[in-house]
């Protein structure tokens, strides 16, 4: 079953039913369901699919060929083989489509240019002689993510500027992953998403009919799954110095987020070091730098500035518990580190990645206008504030402190303050405090409004505010996991 991607196959539908000639480019991390997007949009479609090989140049092009002579094309009834690429590519134009598009999809294009390096100059030189102009679409697909960003979409390339549409994919949001899901109950669908993320391959390791525990421990804790080797290999994959990688990327797991922490805490020898590495990681799309959703161009260029997460939940959860039990895991033990160590943690693991699952909710209610304003930045605010403090003279002190969501309009009059509880127990009035005490200095100049998002409700005293003041909001965990965005009835 195909799930999600609406946005990418209506992304591609809308240039297949462009007049002219179209060259796409479709790239993105590795396992992100580049592939199975592109496989689902072809579907009815006259089309050629190839899924180019690490080989070498001449295999590569014998394997072209056997794919387009396959087709009814005049050349087949002449030769058996392509003498070079460019008569390769020059017989897309004579594939048979009736009145549609004829449409070639390259999938790992990269492994491509690999063996050729001349590839990408044989194709434009072809796009600009011949097929912009003819009722063609190419789509070059790629997991290189440095190679197409780098190298195929630079100024030095051919390809520059000859590209019709290039679309980056992403990993599934919330609301697609869960769909994988639909009978768990609405706060596994936040656990479950804070262990996998939205990567298609690993979501589809899990059996929806089987429990939680079950899959964490059969599927990602189990020596020979998928998913436990599934980190290793990657990183292999696309990286060399693969144990400083593994030292980088658990310390970031374990909580470490500045770049200084992550250097001592992964013992590489120095932070200038670090941040090249963590580049890399970046690049990837593993890690990302996060900054204060206020933080300015300045800050934003300090490389020693800005904190470091894991974009990706698997990893995180990886590096949590498989990583660091790794010798028990090796040794079958896989009830006893899930009892032991996964399942005290599990809950309050999810707590940050439900952060994110607000995130998501909040960019739901603006599309669908049901914020007191349109917002222009959204994200963490981390910074010096007002803080409640009963000891402190006036009952109040400033403190380095931190926001879950800030919202902020574009002319900086309006906020929206969010604060996120994935726990057991009710949102407390206490907390409600907390949260109104935040960044008091800006009120007098801005209008300041709240939204309070929690997995157990909230207590009464919360809620008696709540049916007074009109900018207040309270979202239980359905109305969040549903998506809902309609609550005038």
């Amino acid at each position: 079953m195909f799930v999600g991607r609406e946005k990418e196959l209506a992304f591609l539908e809308s240039k297949y039913t462009v007049e002219n000639g179209q060259l796409i480019v479709l790239y993105g991390r590795r396992r992100v369901g580049k592939t199975e997007t592109l496989k689902e949009f072809c579907k009815n479609k006259p089309h050629v699919f190839f899924a180019c090989r690490e080989c070498t140049d001449k295999l590569q092009l014998r394997t072209f060929s056997e794919k387009m002579l396959k087709e009814d094309i005049p050349a087949r009834r002449y030769i058996s083989q392509f003498e070079n690429w460019e008569q390769a590519f020059r017989s897309v134009t004579d594939l048979p489509s009736g009145d549609k598009k004829k449409l070639l999809i390259i999938d790992e294009f990269p492994y491509m240019c690999k063996g050729n390096a001349s590839i990408p100059s044989v194709l434009q030189n072809l796009w600009d002689e011949i097929l912009k102009d003819k009722n063609v679409m190419i789509v070059l697909c790629g997991s290189s993510m440095s190679f197409i960003e780098k190298e195929l979409l630079s100024e030095k390339n051919p390809l520059y500027g000859r590209a019709t549409g290039v679309y980056k994919m992403t990993e599934m949001d919330f609301y697609d992953a869960v769909k994988f899901f639909p009978d768990y109950s609405d706060t596994d669908k936040v656990i479950a998403y804070s262990v996998l993320g939205g990567i298609p391959h690993y979501l589809k390791q899990f059996d929806p009919k089987k429990s939680l525990a079950e899959n964490i421990k059969n599927n990602i804790l189990t020596k020979g799954c998928v998913l436990y080797s599934e980190v290793d290999f990657l990183l292999r994959q696309e990286l060399r110095e693969t144990p400083i990688y593994n030292s980088l990327i658990e310390a970031i797991a374990l909580g470490n987020t500045k770049l200084n922490e992550i250097s001592q805490k992964s013992l590489v020898d120095n932070t200038s070091k670090t941040s090249t590495y963590l580049r890399n990681l970046i690049q990837l799309g593993i890690v990302e730098r996060e900054f204060s959703v206020d933080a300015g161009t300045k800050e934003r260029a300090n490389t020693n500035r800005g904190t470091y997460k894991l974009t990706d939940n698997f990893f995180r959860f990886w590096y949590a518990f498989v990583f660091a039990n790794y010798s028990e895991l090796e040794a079958g033990d896989i009830d006893g580190v899930f009892h032991y160590s996964v399942e005290p943690q599990l809950h309050q693991f999810a707590s940050m990645p439900f952060e994110d699952v607000c995130r998501q909710y909040v960019r739901k209610l603006q599309q669908a206008n049901a914020l007191p304003f349109r917002y222009a930045h959204i994200g963490r605010w981390t910074g010096k504030t007002t803080v409640r403090d009963t000891s402190a003279p006036g009952g109040t002190r400033i403190a380095e402190t931190e926001i879950d969501i800030l919202a902020v309009s574009k002319s900086r009059n309006e906020y929206l303050v969010c604060e996120c509880k994935f726990k057991n127990k009710p949102f407390s009035y206490s907390e409600y405090l907390d949260t109104i005490a935040k960044l008091t200095p800006q009120k007098e100049k801005a209008d300041f409004y709240y939204a309070l998002f929690s997995e157990s409700g909230f207590e009464n005293k919360i809620k008696e505010v709540d049916n007074n003041n009109k900018r207040l909001w309270l979202y239980k965990l359905s109305d969040i996991v549903s998506g809902k965005t309609d609550f005038n009835g």
